[in-house]
């Protein structure tokens, strides 16, 4: 996948900081997420294992249960749940594409489905 060089001096998305790190082996640019980005996202997992825990507790119906689940990209379909991972301009490093790997092994058949 070949991104724009300049796409980095675009404005981010409102509430995204962060910063763009060059790979001078290809050229190519990459989201490097700060200490900011990173309170964002775990006060994120922290609301959403409170409301799966409450929903697991009864606390919460499946019809309130499920706006969160689905704003957090967890789908119920016909034979499995499936999670949706939001990756930040289509790129992973190695390291990450390898915990998505350990993920599918731990958590389910081995295997993934990216798109």
């Amino acid at each position: 996948m070949r991104i724009n060089a300049n796409w980095y001096r675009a404005p981010a998305p409102l509430g995204v900081r962060g910063r763009a790190r060059r790979f001078a082996e290809n050229r190519t640019y990459m989201y490097v997420y700060d200490e900011y980005d990173q309170r964002i996202i775990e006060d994120r997992v922290k609301q959403f294992r409170d409301q799966t825990r409450r929903y697991l507790a009864g606390e919460l119906s499946e019809e309130e249960f499920r706006p969160l689940r689905l704003q957090n990209g967890l789908y119920v379909q016909r034979f499995a749940p499936m999670l949706r991972v939001a990756v930040p301009y289509g790129q992973l490093t190695s390291r990450q594409t390898r915990m998505m790997a350990k993920i599918a092994r731990d958590f389910d058949k081995g295997y993934a489905h990216i798109s």
